[in-house]
């Protein structure tokens, strides 16, 4: 490693100043290329000389870097080359580690620096290993500096004394030697000018940027970490808030066909044949939604609501405003199961009203037209033609929408149901279709957000959020089934069979359909108690099912690899009553609407996120029965995953779960390209925990930005904007 002696910046290459070789392992194993990217490269945590890691926590296969204090030296010669093994065992005054190093007797480094009572810093791979004691941790041939004690010098002392920080590495690379490596960039580093506006950083009486780095990398004590870390965490909020604000300020300049509420029309008339009184928030839904689209800029809301909360219809309301006002309404749907489902959902609240044409149809009916990619060819030149001639009002399809082929008389409003489904580039493709400006789009999602969370991923954005319930809605109750109280597994069975002599019927989910295409859905990782079988399979679970569990109900399958009219034909049987039993994947997971189902049982629910899982419980308890959820599972007690489902099991609140399934998923990238393997461009910002940073920097950036657009009088903010958002993270933020 080399250090070079001229003064470093920001954006010098990292090979300049520590070397081709240290700079390598860099790239390749932390994607850090420049010196402001090592800069960026924060301590996960410090370690102090008086405290030691507790080994209790550390985890099978996690990279680690702990403290610990040697309290076992024992070698012995073996058969296998080099012919020595030593172990050295570590504690931290209550758990134990053992470090198990291969070399030749007498000429062994770990033996002689690694004495009883040296305390170190040991980083590797944590496995575990079964004795006649029960399970022991270990690291084997880990790298390790000790620290220094009370017996060495003053200076030494000194040193010891400080915050340790203790650094995300790499193979090759410890935490010491990036410690090592940072403190070099520290000694020479100029920063010329500080991006955060001054008045800025008056306000907020923050440290400047160059203190920061030294308070984060190598603070003297508490207060100066807590100082920088408040600086930084800052400067990662404000970046991203001042990019959305940009967007937010170029949405309202483009164009977009006012759509105002019409005195008297569909909408009118659907709200006077409605059976039922909306809720309060469906009311103050929909008057935000009406106003947004009386505008001359398109409409960008989001709509957020917990399972049966009434977001369709909201949506749905909004599509006859639009209707009303001359235009067409598209619903972009995620599955073909869904979009037959909000068809045939929309046909029956509107009745007379979706029957242009038709014996029956009302004088101001329109039509309401599906587009799937596994229509018939006469059904979908009907449909092409209701698109294009204008004479459907509304059109509900999936990704076949986005075709180029397809074409609207006049597209007022896309509605994205499950926005998550859909690609940045496919939601994109739908706005496209209207000419000389762009639709009003409404974006809908079942799955709760916390607040912070739609401030940033979803920042330029307005949202609403419906909370209530419409009345009559049953509860749901949720509980575990585990392999410690096999009675459980039994019961459910004779619930399920019980449900059946009255009426009623059942969903049974499981991961997989029975073939090699892997998991349908987003399966959760592995559980943390080692190696398990393969996830249950819909196709494996079925003959079971029929010969012993439920032997003479009436039983259907549904996944994603059957042939769309066979998935239409099972969901028709199952909507008539005509099946007891549902067996399928996740391709249930939303919009699929059966009062009469009572119960949701999910097979080796482990695999399935928070989120996921509650939205498969939303399937039952959807009229006025109660609903019933079992998790069957097989992870042992005290496991993170059973803590999972018993999170679930606890509560049927989707935005106190959401907050529970960002702990454990964490944010990924807020401007959306975290699945191209590329690095979060948040790091000591957390979107849980941050709402006052998150709503300080969101308007602290509305107004720079509404005061200096393009940032000019702001260059060096400008500049970090620009780094932040290079070509890919643009356009995604172009196109959200």
């Amino acid at each position: 490693m080399v250090c070079n002696s001229s003064v470093a910046k920001l954006d010098e290459q990292l090979r300049k100043v520590l070397g081709d070789r240290a700079a390598k392992v860099m790239a390749e194993g932390l994607g850090l290329h420049t010196v402001g990217d090592l800069l960026c490269h924060y301590p996960r945590r410090y370690a102090e000389r008086g405290e030691l890691t507790d080994l209790a926590g550390l985890e099978e296969g996690e990279h680690v870097t702990v403290m610990a204090e040697v309290s076992k030296v024992q070698g012995r010669t073996i058969a296998k080359r080099p012919g020595y093994l030593l172990e050295v065992t570590v504690t931290d005054g209550r758990g134990e580690l053992v470090l198990t190093f291969f070399g030749k007797k007498g000429s062994f480094k770990p033996e002689r620096e690694l004495p009883p009572g040296t305390r170190a810093l040991f980083a590797g791979k944590v496995s575990f290993y079964r004795s006649g004691k029960g399970v022991k941790r270990q690291l084997t041939h880990p790298d390790y500096r000790p620290v220094a004690t009370a017996a060495v010098s003053a200076a030494a002392r000194e040193f010891a004394d400080e915050l340790i920080p203790v650094y995300p590495a790499t193979k090759g690379l410890e935490s010491w030697k990036i410690a090592d490596c940072v403190k070099m960039i520290l000694d020479t580093i100029e920063i010329d000018a500080d991006p955060m506006p001054a008045e800025t950083l008056r306000r907020h009486d923050f440290i400047g940027l160059r203190e920061a780095y030294e308070g984060i990398h190598r603070p003297k004590d508490p207060a100066e970490l807590s100082r920088a870390r408040k600086r930084l965490k800052w400067d990662e909020a404000f970046v991203l808030q001042v990019a959305l604000a940009q967007r937010r300020m170029a949405a309202d300049a483009l164009p977009a066909k006012a759509r105002p509420r019409a005195t008297a029309g569909l909408l009118q008339d659907f709200d006077g044949r409605l059976p039922f009184t909306l809720t309060e928030g469906q009311r103050e839904v929909g008057e935000e939604i009406a106003a947004d689209l009386a505008e001359r800029h398109p409409m960008h809301r989001l709509l957020q609501g917990d399972v049966g909360s009434g977001k369709t219809m909201c949506a749905l309301r909004a599509m006859l405003q639009v209707v009303d006002a001359g235009g067409q309404a598209a619903l972009l749907a995620p599955t073909e199961v869904l979009a037959q489902q909000h068809y045939r959902s929309i046909t029956g609240m509107l009745g007379p009203l979706a029957q242009k044409g038709q014996l029956g149809g009302a004088d101001n009916a329109t039509r309401v037209a599906l587009l799937t990619g596994s229509q018939g060819a006469k059904a979908r030149r009907a449909a092409l033609l209701d698109a294009a001639s204008g004479a459907a009002g509304i059109v509900v399809g999936t990704h076949a929408l986005l075709q180029e082929h397809v074409q609207f008389a006049d597209l007022g409003l896309v509605v994205v149901d499950e926005q998550h489904r859909f690609g940045v580039q496919q939601r994109d493709a739908l706005r496209e279709k209207v000419a000389g400006g762009r639709p009003h789009v409404l974006v809908m999602t079942a799955t709760p957000i916390p607040r912070t969370v739609a401030m940033t991923v979803f920042g330029d954005l307005d949202t609403s959020v419906l909370t209530q319930l419409p009345a009559g809605r049953a509860e749901i109750s949720t509980h575990v089934v585990p392999p410690e109280k096999p009675g459980f597994y039994h019961r459910a069975w004779e619930r399920i069979r019980e449900e059946a002599a009255h009426g009623r019927q059942t969903y049974i989910v499981c991961p997989r359909i029975g073939e090699q295409e892997g998991d349908e859905g987003d399966v959760a990782p592995k559980a943390d108690e080692g190696e398990r079988r393969p996830p249950l399979a819909v196709l494996d679970l079925l003959p079971r099912l029929e010969d012993e569990h439920l032997r003479g109900l009436r039983i259907g399958v549904l996944h994603g690899k059957l042939h769309p009219d066979d998935k239409d034909a099972i969901m028709r049987r199952f909507v008539a009553g005509e099946l007891d039993v549902l067996v399928a994947t996740t391709v249930i997971e939303v919009g699929v609407d059966v009062p009469n189902a009572t119960v949701m049982m999910i097979m080796d629910a482990d695999r399935f996120g928070v989120s996921q899982l509650h939205q498969l419980r939303g399937r039952v308890g959807r009229g006025t029965l109660p609903g019933l959820c079992l998790l069957v599972t097989e992870t042992p007690q005290g496991t993170k995953v059973r803590e999972r489902l018993t999170a679930v099991a606890s509560t049927t609140d989707g935005f106190e779960l959401s907050r529970l399934d960002l702990e454990q998923r964490r944010e990924g990238d807020v401007l959306g390209v975290a699945q191209a393997g590329r690095a979060s461009s948040l790091r000591l910002l957390t979107l849980l925990r941050d709402e006052d940073v998150i709503l300080q920097a969101r308007e602290e950036a509305t107004r720079l930005v509404a005061a200096d657009p393009e940032l000019a009088e702001s260059p060096v903010l400008a500049a970090e904007l620009a780094a932040l958002l290079d070509d890919e993270r643009a356009e995604y933020l172009e196109k959200a």
